[in-house]
C-alpha cells in the first residue's frame, strides 16, 4: 500500500492531504485540510517579494496617529478654554465656515490678519487654523558653527541671492578659504544652476545640449547622468582623480556660466550637480523651498496658501508641509498687527497661547536605559516590592562608541589581534609592544 501526500499551493492558501492507495478500491484519505494564509493585499505583495512583516511597524504606526490627534484635540480644547476666559469669544460662538459661498473664507481671514484688522471671532478662527498644522520641526542638533549652517540652509540661501553667485561658486570659495564642511542647497538653488551652465554652454554646444537630453537628465543621480549622457551624446565624462579633485570640479562648475568648458567637463558638471539635487530629500527639500519662497516674497504661510487658492480654488493645501519656525513667524505677524486693535490681547496672553498651548513641545524621551550595561561591573540584586521579589541589574554602564576611551580600546584590540606574514619564509610574525605602540 503506498502513502502519498497531495498538495494544492496557491497564492493565499495551501491545500493537503494524506491518502493510502491499496488495490481493488482499498484505498482512503486518512487526513486532509487546508491552511490559509491571512494576509493584506500590501503583506502579501511583500511577502512575494521576500520582504519580512512586522505586525509591530503598523501598530507603532497607529498608535503615533491616534496619539497626534489625541494631542491637538487637547491642544485644541485648552486653546478655547484660554479665549473663553480672557473674552476673545463665548460659548455661542461659531469657529468654522457656515456661511453661504463660505468655502476657503478663513484663508482669506489668516491672509488679511497679517495686515489689517480682523474681528476677534476671526481671530480666535485663525488660532484654530495655526493650532491644526504647526508645521515640521527637526530634533537634530547643531554641535558646531558649521554643522549649524548645513542645518539651517537659509543662512546659505540669502547669501546666494544677495551676492548673485551659484551654489558651485559658494562651494568654490569655502574651499580656497579652507572650510572642511560644504553645506546643503536648496533643491530650487540647485536647479537654477543647472539651468544657468545648461543655457551658457548651449551656444557652445547645441548638438549635445538638446530637449531630449534635458528631458532624460531630469530627476537623474551621478550614474543615471552619466549613462544617459554617453547613450545619447556619446560624450564621456571628464576624469576627476588629481590630488585636489574636490577643487577642480568646483572650479569647472565655476567656470561653466562664464566661459566654455570641454564637453567632458560639461558632462562631468552635470553629473555633480544632478547628484547633489538627487541626494536631497525630496520631502526636506521642499519644506525648504516653500520657505525659502516665503522669506524671499516677505509673505506669511496664510498669505502664501490663499493666492494658491485665488488662482486655483482646487488647490490641495493638505499635503503642504512648512517648518514650525515658518507657523512662528507668522504667528507673531499676526498677533502683533492684531494688538493693536484689540487690547485683550496682551503680552501675557500671547506667551501661553505661543509657549503653553499651540506651540509646546514636550523633550524626547532619554533612551539611556537602552545602554547595555557592563558584564564586568554589574551585578544582580533583588528587592521586594508589593510583597514580590523582584530582580535588577545595578552597576556601571558601557561606554558609548563616541567614547575616545571606547576608540582606544577599539585600536588596541585591532592591533593585539594583527599578524604578519614573511613572503618568503611563510613565518607567521607577532608584532612587539614597541610595534604595537608605533603603529
Amino acid at each position: 500500500m503506498k502513502k502519498i501526500l497531495g498538495l494544492d499551493l496557491g497564492t493565499t492558501s495551501i491545500g493537503w492531504a494524506f491518502v493510502n492507495e491499496g488495490e481493488n478500491q482499498d484505498s482512503s484519505i486518512e487526513r486532509i485540510g487546508i491552511r490559509v494564509n491571512p494576509l493584506t493585499t500590501d503583506e502579501q505583495t511583500d511577502f512575494e517579494k521576500g520582504k519580512s512583516i512586522s505586525s509591530n511597524a503598523e501598530r507603532t504606526l497607529k498608535r503615533g496617529a491616534r496619539r497626534n490627534l489625541s494631542r491637538y484635540k487637547q491642544r485644541r480644547k485648552n486653546l478655547i478654554e484660554v479665549l473663553i476666559e480672557n473674552k476673545i469669544i463665548t460659548t455661542e460662538t461659531y469657529l468654522a465656515e457656515n456661511e453661504k459661498d463660505s468655502t476657503h473664507s478663513t484663508y482669506l481671514i489668516r491672509s488679511e490678519a497679517a495686515t489689517k484688522k480682523i474681528e476677534k471671532e476671526e481671530f480666535a478662527r485663525v488660532l484654530m487654523m495655526i493650532n491644526k498644522k504647526r508645521g515640521y520641526k527637526s530634533s537634530r542638533k547643531a554641535k558646531n558653527e558649521d554643522e549649524g549652517q548645513l542645518i539651517d540652509g537659509m543662512a546659505v540661501a540669502k547669501t546666494l541671492y544677495e551676492e548673485g553667485i551659484t551654489p558651485g561658486e559658494f562651494c568654490l570659495q569655502l574651499i580656497k578659504e579652507g572650510k572642511k564642511y560644504l553645506p546643503d542647497f536648496y533643491r530650487s538653488d540647485l536647479k537654477a544652476e543647472f539651468e544657468k551652465i545648461w543655457n551658457f554652454q548651449k551656444q557652445f554646444y547645441p548638438d549635445m545640449l538638446t530637449d531630449e537630453l534635458k528631458t532624460a537628465l531630469e530627476g537623474q543621480g551621478k550614474e543615471n547622468t552619466r549613462k544617459r549622457i554617453l547613450a545619447i551624446t556619446q560624450t564621456y565624462t571628464a576624469d576627476n582623480k588629481g590630488k585636489d579633485k574636490k577643487l577642480e570640479a568646483y572650479e569647472w562648475r565655476s567656470n561653466a556660466i562664464t566661459s566654455q568648458l570641454k564637453k567632458e567637463e560639461v558632462a562631468f558638471v552635470f553629473c555633480e550637480i544632478n547628484n547633489n539635487i538627487n541626494s536631497s530629500s525630496g520631502y526636506l527639500g521642499a519644506i525648504s523651498d516653500r520657505s525659502k519662497e516665503l522669506y524671499f516674497n516677505k509673505q506669511t504661510i496664510g498669505q502664501y496658501l490663499y493666492r494658491q487658492l485665488k488662482q486655483n480654488p482646487h488647490t490641495r493645501t493638505k499635503g503642504q508641509v512648512f517648518y514650525r519656525q515658518d507657523y512662528l513667524d507668522e504667528f507673531e505677524t499676526i498677533w502683533e498687527t492684531q494688538a493693536q486693535h484689540h487690547q485683550e490681547l496682551t503680552a501675557k496672553l500671547k506667551t501661553e497661547i505661543r509657549d503653553v498651548i499651540i506651540f509646546y513641545q514636550r523633550r524626547l524621551k532619554s533612551q539611556k536605559s537602552l545602554i547595555s550595561f557592563c558584564e564586568f561591573e554589574s551585578r544582580q540584586v533583588e528587592k521586594e516590592e508589593d510583597g514580590r521579589k523582584k530582580t535588577n541589574t545595578i552597576g556601571y554602564r558601557v561606554a558609548p562608541k563616541s567614547s575616545p576611551l571606547f576608540q582606544q580600546f577599539k585600536i588596541w584590540q585591532n592591533l593585539n589581534s594583527l599578524e604578519a606574514q614573511n613572503k618568503k619564509t611563510k613565518e607567521i610574525v607577532q608584532f612587539s609592544q614597541d610595534a604595537k605602540q608605533l603603529l
